[in-house]
């Protein structure tokens, strides 16, 4: 599998990693980048991760018959109007957005006939991190990514996200939406939330700085996604409100019944509780797949 040209749109670590993977597994002629800010693009053909510099996103994929969407959720449907005059049956265009109904309801809007060429894609890979200096060739191997088709999505489009991202290192999964964005909301969505809401709980206090002095390796690591990038995590937490929402609430009701244990000064009760979550996490730890949120 060889392709001529991939047109990358959004040259930060997402897509920059993207196009460095593509290029060390020599799968790819030449890569041509677009960003918003153009000394962002810059910066990529200065690093190797592009080779030419567009001035548009429609000229990014002027030529190319692979193109990927390395942008915030929120801007696919702007992106997807820009591309769509040069949008031909041959290109295959992803993208890899954490959530993925909204971005599909996008295509479906903007592409049209076309939207068969899409092939909604989300690799299960990121850092806390943002910007093309990031960028990392090994940033997807042996994570998961998944691919969400449609029923308009292209079988010889679908083929070819597979192989490319099998050939990336990548374990390749299918799902649907639906089931996608519901997973991601339990598994990824909420804990970016309840991160960041203890952050800001432990922030809001007048002792906080002498708080975090005292936290050690299990904070550190209960706390690492709160770092994520803020404009992101926005978009992501916004796109995928209602099953976020849901989630928040079955959270919500866990933690009530472990406040609930201890206001009634029942330690059998919490054990239990504690019990039943540590023996998830240890049957979980088993069987999973090198997990990153």
């Amino acid at each position: 599998m060889m392709f001529e040209q991939l047109g990358l749109i959004g040259c930060g670590m997402m897509g920059g990693s993207f196009a460095l993977a593509l290029k060390r597994a020599g799968l790819v002629k030449r890569v041509v980048g677009y960003s918003k800010s153009p000394s962002t693009t810059e910066r990529a053909r200065q690093l190797g991760v592009i080779d030419v510099e567009a001035p548009s996103a429609l000229l990014a994929v002027s030529g190319a018959d692979l193109v990927l969407l390395a942008v915030p959720v929120s801007a696919t449907e702007a992106t997807f109007k820009a591309i769509r005059h040069l949008v031909r049956s041959n290109v295959l265009i992803m993208d890899v957005g954490s959530t993925k109904r909204e971005v599909i309801d996008a295509a479906r809007r903007v592409l049209k006939d076309q939207v068969g060429v899409f092939v909604p894609a989300h690799p299960i890979a990121g850092k806390e991190v943002a910007g093309v200096e990031h960028a990392d060739a090994d940033l997807y191997q042996g994570r998961q990514v998944i691919l969400t088709p449609i029923e308009r999505t292209l079988t010889t489009q679908l083929d070819k996200a597979a192989q490319l991202w099998t050939a990336l290192g990548c374990h390749v999964k299918q799902m649907s939406p639906e089931a996608h964005d519901a997973a991601y909301a339990a598994v990824s969505h909420l804990p970016h939330m309840v991160a960041f809401a203890l952050m800001n709980a432990i922030h809001g206090q007048s002792e906080a700085q002498d708080f975090l002095s005292l936290a050690g390796p299990g904070f550190r690591d209960f706390t690492r996604i709160a770092a994520s990038d803020p404009a992101v995590w926005r978009d992501i937490l916004m796109s995928n409100r209602e099953e976020l929402l849901a989630q928040s609430r079955h959270f919500q009701r866990a933690l009530h019944a472990l406040e609930t244990a201890i206001n009634a000064g029942n330690p059998d009760a919490l054990e239990a509780l504690i019990e039943q979550a540590s023996s998830a996490r240890s049957r979980w730890r088993m069987t999973a797949v090198k997990p990153r949120s």
